[in-house]
């Protein structure tokens, strides 16, 4: 299990929601409160982000070393501001391989995504049937080996399918395409997943067979006002909110939270 965050908001610099609060995910890399599985996120991290003025795509810093080891990490975040950060410390999956194509955010043209959770023994389950329900498009977008990135992927494939849709809906319906594919082969499935293009969140609480991970939303705290935050434990002590299980939270640049039901 990996730990997650993502802000969205008024420009801050990136130590502010990364590294300062008592409980970040330098903390949560090693001592977390409320993981289901493991006790370390020692296998890499990595942080997104979008240009605070410029239209651009996003910006992403990986490390396969534990993000409490990283030397760049404090000089970068108190020179880089962003409306909109993600961040993420891994706890790689048994047989998975701790290599920079498997470190998070995934990038794939504007958007940037993170996951926590995974699929129980997912090459001999649905690696394979995952796959046959990608175009080439989405497949060529899988860089790594990961359960979390060929979910990803499946975001994509529904993006490509119908480009109306907005981010909320292709979650949805991957979500509902992952629990028929889990329930059909007998497996078990976690799906805690934030995507962002810069300008909204779209966050999952999910799972299938299995516990749900934790998830926890914030807005307009007094020490990141015109904003909201997004972890898996609560940064620091505040007014935060448990996502519903099974459901999806979305918030565009007004801020206004809308959670759905899968």
């Amino acid at each position: 299990m990996c730990r997650l965050l993502a802000y969205l908001g008024s420009p801050i610099l990136l130590d502010r929601i990364l590294t300062k609060p008592e409980h970040s995910l330098v903390v949560q890399s090693y001592q977390p409160r409320e993981m289901n599985s493991g006790l370390l996120n020692a296998d890499g991290f990595g942080i997104g982000w979008y240009h605070a003025q410029k239209d651009a795509p996003p910006f992403t810093y990986k490390n396969i070393l534990p993000i409490w080891n990283d030397t760049n990490l404090s000089s970068l975040g108190r020179y880089v501001e962003s409306r909109c950060i993600l961040g993420a410390v891994r706890s790689a999956t048994s047989g998975q391989a701790v290599d920079l194509s498997n470190c998070q955010p995934f990038e794939y043209q504007q958007l940037l995504c993170v996951h926590n959770g995974r699929i129980e023994s997912f090459r001999e389950t649905l690696a394979r049937p995952l796959r046959d329900r990608l175009s080439d498009n989405a497949y060529k977008s899988i860089k790594g080996s990961t359960d979390s990135e060929h979910f990803f992927a499946l975001i994509i494939e529904e993006l490509h399918n119908n480009p109306t849709a907005t981010i909320t809906k292709a979650m949805h319906n991957a979500l509902l395409a992952l629990d028929q594919l889990v329930k059909s082969y007998d497996t078990t499935a976690s799906a805690n997943m934030i995507v962002t293009d810069g300008q909204q969140l779209v966050a999952s609480r999910f799972a299938t067979n299995t516990q749900t991970p934790s998830l926890y939303w914030l807005r307009d705290d007094p020490t990141y006002p015109e904003s909201i935050v997004i972890a898996s434990e609560p940064l620091f002590a505040g007014n935060w909110h448990p996502v519903a299980e099974q459901s999806i939270l979305s918030v565009g640049q007004d801020l206004n939270v809308q959670i759905t039901q899968v």
